[in-house]
């Protein structure tokens, strides 16, 4: 018997090889392929730097995801994510949007801008309205923008109403659908399968844990998520009717009332978004392509002289500066862990040692924190939220700029700077703390499977496997009360806000960043760019450079974001469509998407503690 279980476990060794051998095979293949083509594309292009030699326009066809930093992920990762139904795709920084459209509104060689935003997910309208920002300033140089689209969702059509003419294909249409705040519930899910889901919490609109608990949403979110829903919504449509010189009603119709209009046009979607002045015009490719080829001339191909974002990006130079008074920028955006992170992340301990470095560069004579987050772990959020002291202590003035989102530990980790400055749709608040432990003990029982023993102590016992005494439980609720005391106290310390104003406002509520000014959670109204200038002011310097401070790259990183970018822009090819298709439906997408984010979202809970500062409801759609 000794040696038929041998044979066996000779065998599985023999597969296992095999399969790591196919596995380290088929990466170094990959590797020699990729210098393969960085060899191709460095010899056929020589040293020439890429360059706009004649006038054009420059088409901001953005691909993938707006983020606050670009998340810098193993190239393998790209290949088992296209597997599974979720290929990376290709994120846009922000800031170099921004920054390419002012330098290309310098630019002499560019006439202006064509909006092509049909690969432009949904975005937030805190980070659009920062996009448009510098669309208007593109505009008030004189330099034309247009829009060109056939199918255009919330996000693109927000930045095409900025455009000074609409094109719409005949075919075409525009969905605009709201804001909204849906999430999955499990509770009866987890019920059916034996799930015990322990939690403790302090506030009644701390909600982050209520899809483990209930099978709706309770009153009290609801309340608060209708609040800061209606304020997104009314700013959204404001700045498009104010941008398309339209009545705000025309955006907003009942059911009834967009009924009516569709049948008025037999159901023509294109037709009724021209009849109400969405758009300006109905036309063909073709039609597009020869109307912009009078504006901006023809390439001599059936079109107008063009260059692409990504191409234009690469004929940017970098600034030069002889300052020597830095700004430094420390990017917190994702949601807070303890410990080291990755940048999809905000690791406790990388964010604080980025700060600490800017604290201990003597060319840095202020920060600015930039923090887009819902939050996470309540020990990384005071481990980063101590360094923000410490730099204060120095004599360095730090300002915080809430993007998006900078809610529960998002907030915990700005309280302590000079000044924080937030957009009116930001969303920011939801001071509370909650726990969240489930145990699998009945589901085990069920299937036979006990548990028992001896322990030590009175919490020896508890485990996932064993549940939780009475006496444990009020033990974790007692902590839990004592973090909120804590966060509550921090804030009340920090703002000059009394405990019993704060009461009022605290307990999870979720607020917008103008409700957080009224408030007094926040102090002024304004972007990054006003963020920068006011930390300059309270540093007492005119000229300086902002310093991006950022985790160096490892030369393999370096090594394919370069070689990924130079594929992109030489052959304008999504590598991930070499790959095999996902075998995931597409229509069950949205809802793999959701499923994903919700076991993420568990995945992202490491707080030594087990306590959290985390706002679920957050996030809108």
């Amino acid at each position: 018997m000794k040696k038929l279980f041998k044979f066996i476990g000779l065998i599985f060794k023999g597969i296992w090889k095999l399969i790591t051998f196919i596995r380290l095979a088929l990466t170094n293949l990959i590797f020699i392929l990729s210098l393969v083509v960085v060899y191709f594309l460095f010899t056929s292009t020589g040293s020439e730097l890429p360059e706009v030699k004649q006038q054009s326009a420059l088409v901001l066809n953005l691909s993938g995801p707006i983020v606050e930093q670009r998340t810098y992920n193993n190239p393998m990762d790209s290949l088992t994510g296209s597997l599974f139904g979720q290929d990376l795709p290709k994120e846009n920084v922000l800031f170099d949007i921004v920054d390419t459209i002012r330098h290309a509104q310098e630019d002499d060689q560019i006439q202006g801008l064509v909006l092509s935003l049909r690969s432009l997910p949904e975005t937030n309208l805190t980070k659009l309205r920062y996009i448009a920002k510098a669309l208007n300033e593109f505009k008030a140089s004189g330099k034309p923008i247009y829009a060109v689209g056939e199918i255009y969702n919330q996000s693109q059509y927000y930045l095409a109403s900025y455009a000074n003419k609409i094109f719409l294909s005949p075919d075409g249409a525009v969905l605009l659908k709201g804001y909204s705040a849906y999430s999955l519930y499990y509770k009866t899910l987890l019920e059916k399968l034996d799930v015990n889901t322990h939690v403790f919490r302090v506030g009644s609109y701390k909600s982050a844990i209520e899809p483990f608990i209930r099978e709706d949403m309770s009153e009290e979110a609801k309340e608060s998520a209708a609040r800061w829903l209606t304020q997104h919504w009314g700013a959204y449509v404001d700045d498009v009717a104010t941008n398309r010189q339209m009545d705000a009603k025309t955006l907003n119709p009942s059911m009834d009332e967009f009924l009516a209009q569709l049948k008025a046009v037999d159901g023509n979607l294109a037709e009724l978004s021209l009849k109400l002045g969405l758009v300006d015009e109905l036309a063909t490719r073709q039609q597009v392509r020869s109307g912009l080829a009078e504006v901006f001339g023809s390439d001599g191909k059936d079109s107008y002289q063009a260059m692409g974002y990504y191409e234009y990006r690469t004929t940017m130079s970098p600034k030069m500066s002889i300052e020597t008074d830095d700004i430094a920028v420390v990017v917190a955006s994702g949601a807070i862990m303890d410990g080291k992170q990755s940048r999809n992340n905000v690791g406790g301990d990388t964010t604080a040692s980025l700060l600490r470095q800017a604290r201990n560069d003597d060319n840095v004579k202020a920060v600015v924190l930039r923090v887009d987050s819902p939050g996470g772990s309540a020990f990384a959020s005071e481990v980063i939220r101590n360094e923000i002291d410490a730099l204060r202590e120095a004599n360095k003035p730090v300002v915080v700029s809430m993007s998006s989102l900078a809610a529960s530990g998002g907030y915990w980790i700005s309280m302590s700077a000079d000044k924080i400055i937030a957009q009116p749709t930001t969303l920011t608040g939801s001071i509370g703390i909650f726990s969240v432990i489930t145990t699998f003990e009945k589901g085990l029982n069920k299937l036979g499977v006990y548990s028992d023993g001896i322990g030590t102590s009175p919490f020896s016992g508890v485990g996932i496997t064993t549940g939780m005494s009475q006496g444990a439980k009020d033990a974790f609720q007692m902590g839990v009360e004592h973090g909120y005391n804590r966060f509550v106290g921090l804030v009340s310390e920090n703002r000059d806000i009394s405990l019993e104003a704060l009461e009022r406002i605290a307990e999870g509520r979720v607020w917008t960043g103008r409700d957080a000014m009224e408030h007094g959670l926040v102090d002024k109204m304004g972007d990054f760019d006003d963020a920068i200038s006011l930390a300059a002011e309270l540093a007492e310097i005119e000229s300086y450079n902002i310093y991006w401070v950022e985790e160096p790259l490892s030369p393999a990183q370096k090594f394919f974001q370069e070689m990924m970018n130079q594929v992109y822009v030489q052959f304008n090819i999504d590598v991930s469509s070499w790959l095999p298709a996902s075998w995931i439906p597409s229509t069950w997408q949205p809802m793999m998407n959701q499923v994903a984010a919700d076991i993420s979202l568990l995945d992202s809970f490491n707080d030594p503690k087990g306590q959290y500062a985390f706002c679920l409801n957050c996030q809108v759609q």
